[in-house]
């Protein structure tokens, strides 16, 4: 999802700019003889660009500068052809290589690498399709050029909450999204993907064409090849309102009373939150985004978490891009871990453990380098699946919805890495804990894969489906070309 603060010595911090110094210690020793190879064999559509090429800090960037690293080279595809000649030769030569959509994985080495980075930022075509009512969608953009691009239509997609979310790692993931309780996830919205095969070939996979691999594609990642543009489906809009929040101080309280009601009592599948417990600069904080997918809200939905006293705020009817870009974020640049814990339901008692433990860890780790200690609180309701009873590779039950509480942490110090990373494990085995104890039956709740830490179980997020996965990884690359590349393999 990607917390957020209104820090200003945070806002200053860009991907780009975190990346130079690394970029520039990328000296220009002997080409790699594989970059080389994909150089003389790809179009003109496509590029290659080596360590000092002015292009090179910008195709390895990611929005955590823990999560980018040195590549060989970086090559950005223009045409899927190009992406299947990549495949062949990193294949051939067992060649580690990294799929880079928007950048925004908090693990490293999911969508970096020190082998080959494939940058998909020239697949960023949008086309909608009124007839069908849908839209195909590059694999290299991020949610907010989708939602700029359908704007005109009035029309929009399941696609990510804020600003700077890529389409692929995002929809491959799952996909939870503002239209969620109204549409299921983003996964249950795909109805093709232009895929480039581990083995080179191309085609477009359907339910109709491939159920097998259409459903493994659905949560999956990368284990299945290429993704090069996803078609969704479209729903109507014509605006939304909503904003965000910060409070402090002691109105928090009363704010984790709103946070709460809201939770328990909000039946409208158009009304929806993120909440943030955070710790920024010594200081306890919540911030918090307001939305409804409609311009006018039904009164009464949002008045308790309104009357709370903020210390900045920015709510009102716009349009989504508007919506999306509104929300200030802090936290580009910085190093980053993402956790997540299933839960059942976001009770009184549990919220107060969280904003406890936001506290507690944002103090511990504030001489370590923390620049955010946050908890993100994302209600979903009950149904959201029974919309949607396909099968799909994630979530591998449908009959209860866990849901996805992200901690997200943000330091400067490398150094700091393993105290973080571990405090974010210590930190949520004790909600986890919390919630059993109230009872709450989340010991096979599955994780959120685009939430989860690197070393999470495949069990721990695809549960019975994980054979399955397997079954279907063997059939589609048999000779685990994209076991090269990093991430959750199967």
């Amino acid at each position: 999802m990607g917390s957020i603060t209104f820090s200003k010595a945070m806002t200053r911090l860009t991907v780009l700019g975190a990346l130079l110094p690394l970029a520039l210690h990328a000296t220009a020793t002997a080409p790699d003889p594989v970059c080389l190879q994909i150089q003389k064999v790809i179009s003109r559509a496509s590029a290659v660009f080596l360590p000092g090429d002015e292009h090179y800090a910008s195709g390895i960037a990611h929005w955590a500068s823990s999560s980018s690293q040195n590549s060989t080279c970086v090559m950005e595809p223009g045409s899927s052809k190009d992406v299947a000649a990549v495949l062949r030769i990193v294949g051939q030569h067992e060649t580690p290589f990294a799929v880079k959509g928007g950048g925004h994985a908090s693990n490293v080495g999911f969508s970096s690498t020190t082998g080959v980075q494939i940058a998909m930022s020239r697949f960023s075509d949008v086309k909608y399709d009124a007839h069908s009512q849908t839209a195909e969608i590059g694999a290299g953009l991020v949610w907010d050029d989708v939602y700029a691009a359908l704007e005109p239509h009035n029309v929009s997609v399941v696609g990510g909450r804020v600003s700077g979310i890529g389409v692929a790692g995002f929809t491959l993931g799952g996909g939870y999204s503002w239209l969620t309780n109204q549409h299921g996830l983003t996964v249950d919205t795909v109805v093709a993907y232009e895929l480039v095969k581990p083995n080179g070939q191309v085609g477009v996979v359907t339910e109709a064409s491939d159920p097998d691999l259409f459903f493994a594609l659905k949560g999956g990642f990368n284990n299945f090849g290429i993704v090069t543009k996803f078609t969704l489906k479209t729903f109507p809009s014509t605006g939304i309102w909503g904003g965000f929040q910060f409070i402090a101080g002691s109105d928090i309280a009363q704010n984790t009373a709103a946070v709460a009601d809201f939770c328990a009592n909000v039946k409208d599948p158009k009304a929806n939150i993120i909440a943030d417990y955070g710790f920024v600069s010594g200081q306890p904080i919540m911030s918090q985004i307001l939305f409804y997918d409609g311009p006018n809200p039904p009164a009464g939905i949002f008045d308790k978490l309104l009357a709370v006293p903020t210390m900045l705020a920015d709510v009102s009817s716009r349009s989504m891009t508007s919506f999306i870009k509104a929300v200030p974020l802090g936290t580009a640049g910085l190093r980053i871990t993402s956790h997540t814990v299933p839960v059942l339901q976001f009770t009184p008692s549990l919220l107060n453990i969280i904003a406890n433990e936001s506290a507690f860890w944002g103090n511990q780790l504030a001489p370590k380098g923390a620049q955010l200690v946050t908890y993100a609180i994302e209600p979903f309701q009950a149904d959201i699946f029974k919309r949607n009873p396909d099968k799909t590779a994630y979530p591998p039950v449908r009959d209860a919805v866990f849901l996805p509480l992200n901690l997200y942490f943000a330091w400067l110090p490398p150094q700091s890495d393993d105290d973080f990373h571990a405090a974010v494990i210590a930190s949520g085995d004790v909600i986890r804990k919390a919630a059993l104890a109230e009872g709450q039956d989340i010991t096979n709740g599955p994780l959120y894969p685009n939430y989860a830490l690197s070393e999470t179980p495949l069990s721990a997020m695809y549960g019975k489906n994980v054979a399955e996965l397997h079954r279907i990884k063997k059939i589609v690359d048999p000779k685990n070309v994209m076991g090269l590349a990093g991430g959750f393999k199967f």
